[in-house]
């Protein structure tokens, strides 16, 4: 694991002196992932969601080239009102410090800072993946790579519909990242409820997820990440046929358009919010606010696990 120069927030610093849940939380979604003015709205929320729960949020990003575990509220509306914001995976963060630049850090990212700073639990939206035509672009988001080298336990609602959700579980199976369903044995897809897979594995309870965390301790598993999906009931789902015809118009200007890398997933993000009218962001709030509640009950849980 990787040790980063890290600015701890006071409250968190706190929480970690004393042995208190804490929760990581990702910045891009307020700089890259949601439009403004919600996007600052929906962290304040995010981080209301985690206290709501009985944990204290700590949202990591950069500001000014100081990594930062536990944003205050100003450097918060920094990253989510500034132009120019760049988007940081593990491989950005020194340079990005060395310029003084102001970051938002990524799933992978954030779970790398978040284990250094011995945070546990981290929510997020969706994953990145394997993207679709990757056998020819080799286009594979770190997320992947980082988890499996990370331990920390990542609640997500499965991987964005917009990648090759098949070829995500096969990589993830390859790398060793532990994947549970969150009282379900279907893979959720972002968007949708079920993303088209089977999982061996599903639990049951923010205490069994505790619980696989102190097994993973107790057997020296220290090196992977466990991703806890988390689906959307289905009656609060984005319409499947809207997200079907949406992604497959998404798809196509992307073709047209020429966008690779990391503008893949801001761009058709921005896309379906266009489309789909704005049912796409109210889907995405409820996931990362349903996320962020989980992962504070698994940090509670956890925390009383390791007390005990």
């Amino acid at each position: 694991m990787t040790d980063f120069h890290i600015q701890h927030g006071n409250e968190v610093a706190e929480a970690l002196r004393d042995g208190r849940p804490v929760v990581a939380l990702e910045s891009t979604i307020v700089s890259h992932g949601l439009p403004r003015p919600d996007n600052l709205r929906v962290a304040r929320q995010v981080e209301q969601a985690v206290r709501d729960a009985g944990a204290v949020p700590a949202t990591i990003g950069m500001v000014g080239g100081r990594l930062v575990v536990g944003l205050d509220d100003a450097e918060l509306t920094r990253l989510a009102t500034a132009d120019g914001v760049a988007k940081l995976s593990v491989r950005d963060l020194a340079v990005a410090a060395a310029a003084g630049a102001d970051g938002a850090t990524t799933v992978a990212a954030t779970s790398a800072v978040a284990a250094a700073a011995g945070i546990r639990v981290f929510a997020t939206g969706g994953l990145g993946g394997v993207h679709r035509e990757a056998a020819q672009s080799f286009d594979e988001s770190a997320d992947l790579t980082t988890l499996a080298r990370t331990p920390i336990a990542v609640v997500c609602a499965g991987v964005k519909s917009i990648l090759d959700v098949g070829a995500t579980l096969e990589r993830m199976e390859t790398l060793g990242v532990g994947v549970v369903g969150y009282r379900t044995h279907r893979f959720p897809g972002f968007f949708v409820t079920d993303g088209g897979f089977d999982l061996d594995w599903s639990v049951d309870s923010p205490e069994q997820v505790a619980a696989v965390l102190a097994a993973r301790a107790a057997h020296g598993l220290h090196d992977g990440g466990l991703v806890v999906a988390n689906p959307l009931p289905v009656d609060e789902q984005l319409d499947r046929d809207l997200h079907d015809r949406t992604l497959a118009d998404g798809l196509a200007l992307l073709d047209r358009d020429g966008v690779t890398g990391k503008a893949v997933t801001p761009y058709l993000l921005a896309h379906f919010h266009s489309a789909t009218e704005g049912a796409s962001l109210v889907v995405n709030v409820r996931i990362i606010l349903r996320n962020a509640d989980l992962a504070a009950r698994i940090a509670v849980a956890a925390a009383g696990t390791v007390a005990g």
